[in-house]
Formats: C-alpha cells, structure tokens, sequence
C-alpha cells in the first residue's frame, strides 16, 4: 500500500512544478511583448527619421524638378559636405538614389546604390554606353510620393564621370543598378518619371499627385 505522505508530497512537487512552468510561460511571453514594442518603438522612429528627410526634398511640382543640372568645375570641401548630405538623405529617406536638383541644387551630381552595402557619388555623369535590349517595370521617386508608375529602361548601361575628388569613375551596370543609374541620370536634365509612362499612368499618378478638390 501506498504511503500516504509520499503521495501528498508527490503531488505538492508536481503542483509546483506546473506553477514554474506557467511563470516559464509568462516570462517568454513578457520577452516577446517587449521584443514587439521595441520592433514597434524601431519602426516609428524609421518613420519619423524619413519624414523628415523627405520634408527635405523637393517635392511634385517644385520648379528645381524641371530645371537642367550645370557641370560642376570645382572639386572642393563644398562639394564633399553636398554629397555627405545627400547620402544621409538618401539613407534617412529609405531611398537608393538622390540627385542634387532633388535639393534645389543645379550641379550635375547624383548618389545611387547598386545593392545594399554600396553608394557611389557620381559627378557630371555620363551615359556611354546603353543596350538595346530594355525592360519595363514600375517606380517611384522620393520627389513623388504615393506614386508608381511603369518605365522602360535599358537593361544594361555603363555610367563615366568623376568622383567627388575629381577622379575618373567607370560603372558598367545592370539589374537595379542599372535603372536607378538612369533614373538619377534623368534628374539632372528635369526628366521625371512622369515624362517616362505611359498617358493613362501619367494620369493616374497626377491624381494622386494632385488631388482634385470635393465638390459639396
């Protein structure tokens, strides 16, 4: 026969084990609640960080959008702290490109990233080289935001230029790389991806753009 005894302290133990294991469970649930609010905490302050660089780009239908870029002559400090701003914009914008002109400033300049862990700064830019061979796909612009619209690009092109301390640079570029490249390209000589789609995207993209007004 069973000692009775035992058997209470049996159960007390196995009593006590399941209270462990709830507080167990609490616990990894507190962990994953605060795990959430600082995902949360995280993205609201990406969120707040793009407004306000966005607040600092031009945006549809400010006049600088449309105006030509002019070579850049001189190679100096001013033009390395343009390029550190932009690049801080671009990145706080949550952008992979950003030409001068989006600053309201006329220097034939712009930054793209070609993939994630790489920016360049190309100066007075030039496409030399394009394929024949394009691709439509949608894109948007930090100019214009809400907006997305279908552009046919070339698939591959190469850019030359110069780099901010007035070196040669070469990029031979395709993929996103390559777009991007004539996206910016397109900046500098007040071409928008409005100038670039199809009528019925234009118009699309300008409702949005431009909202018409309730009538009541």
């Amino acid at each position: 026969m069973a000692n009775d005894h035992d058997h209470e302290h049996d159960h007390d133990h196995e009593h006590d084990h399941g209270h462990d294991h709830d507080h167990d469970h609490d616990h990894g649930h507190d962990e994953l609640d605060g795990q959430h609010q600082a995902e949360e905490l995280a993205e609201a302050e990406a969120a707040a960080i793009r407004r306000h660089a966005l607040a600092q780009i031009r945006q549809y239908p400010d006049v600088a959008l449309k105006l030509t870029a002019n070579e850049v002559t001189e190679f100096d400090d001013d033009l390395g702290r343009l390029v550190e701003r932009m690049e801080r914009l671009m990145h706080d914008a949550q952008g992979v490109g950003l030409a001068a002109t989006q600053l309201g400033v006329l220097r034939r300049l712009f930054l793209f990233q070609p993939d994630p862990e790489t920016t360049h700064a190309v100066v007075n830019p030039r496409i030399v080289e394009r394929s024949n061979e394009t691709e439509v796909a949608e894109e948007g612009c930090l100019s214009l935001q809400g907006v997305r619209v279908p552009v046919e690009r070339a698939l591959t092109v190469t850019v030359e230029g110069k780099d901010p301390a007035g070196n040669d640079v070469r990029f031979e570029l395709d993929g996103m790389g390559a777009r991007v490249a004539q996206h910016e390209n397109d900046h500098l000589d007040g071409v928008l991806i409005l100038d670039r789609t199809d009528d019925d995207h234009r118009s699309e993209a300008l409702g949005i753009l431009r909202p018409q007004p309730v009538l009541r």
